[in-house]
């Protein structure tokens, strides 16, 4: 369970999000797994990189760093991730760190990147090649990062595959990069293509995109629900009876969700 927010740390979160995949036929064959339970791990982790000289604090908010984001520059968009780090904080002199240190501000933690390319070889998308930009690995709550929780967790877990949504592709050198220094396996990923709705955006969470509840809501049920998601991947449950499912097959462009269509009538 991905909880290091607080909007997903809750026990009702959780509750729903289990019954959510019971309801699709998905059980889990082994016991919840809580990154909010694995600090140590990600503190281990960390201390490793700061021992290689890998990490920096970075004072920038994220108004800062938006901002600098939007600002032009040399990167190509399909190689880097659209929140890559513009490196403000990489070089700040000691009397410039001295100053922010007794502000009370308190830093963030950053890998520090030494241009580090990565290939991927992705199962869906094919070959990619990107940058490792200076991910944050530690927040400046303390809490650690996404981008270091999950690949210490797929290493802890002897995860093969990761599969996922085409808007991470990018940000796959980064993980590759913590990979490498903290010695640990690379795993094969398959970053699919988003889910958009009528307006060609992808469904978040604060656009168009519902639970399994809301559906229910209008009718529409988990055994209609799961239809329409292997509709979304060219198959059927009578055609996977017939010729086993490979990912090969998985469309390359977007899927047009619309959950009130003729086929889940």
């Amino acid at each position: 369970m991905e909880d290091l927010d607080r909007v997903t740390s809750s026990p009702e979160h959780e509750a729903n999000q289990l019954a959510a995949l019971s309801s699709l036929g998905l059980h889990s064959d082994a016991p919840v797994v809580r990154q909010s339970e694995r600090f140590p791990l990600y503190h281990d982790a960390i201390a490793t990189l700061q021992r290689l000289g890998r990490v920096y604090d970075c004072y920038c908010s994220r108004r800062e760093i938006r901002e600098a984001a939007q600002a032009p520059h040399g990167e190509d968009p399909r190689e880097s991730p659209s929140d890559a780090y513009p490196g403000t904080c990489r070089e700040l002199t000691t009397s410039r760190l001295a100053e922010l240190r007794r502000a009370g501000r308190p830093p963030a933690l950053r890998l520090r990147s030494a241009g580090e390319r990565f290939a991927i070889n992705d199962l869906i998308a094919g070959h990619f090649e990107g940058e490792a930009d200076d991910v944050v690995i530690q927040r400046n709550d303390g809490v650690p990062a996404y981008n270091l929780a999950v690949v210490v967790d797929d290493a802890a877990q002897s995860i093969s595959h990761v599969t996922r949504g085409g808007d991470l592709l990018t940000t796959t050198p980064r993980q590759r990069l913590l990979q490498q220094l903290l010695k640990l396996p690379e795993p094969c990923y398959a970053h699919v293509p988003l889910v958009v709705g009528p307006d060609g955006l992808r469904l978040a969470k604060r656009h168009g995109a519902v639970t399994l509840a809301d559906l229910a809501a209008r009718g529409i049920s988990a055994p209609q629900v799961l239809e329409m998601l292997m509709t979304s991947l060219n198959t059927s449950a009578e055609n996977l009876a017939i010729a086993p499912f490979r990912i090969e097959d998985i469309p390359q462009e977007p899927w047009l969700c619309t959950p009130t269509s003729e086929h889940l009538r």
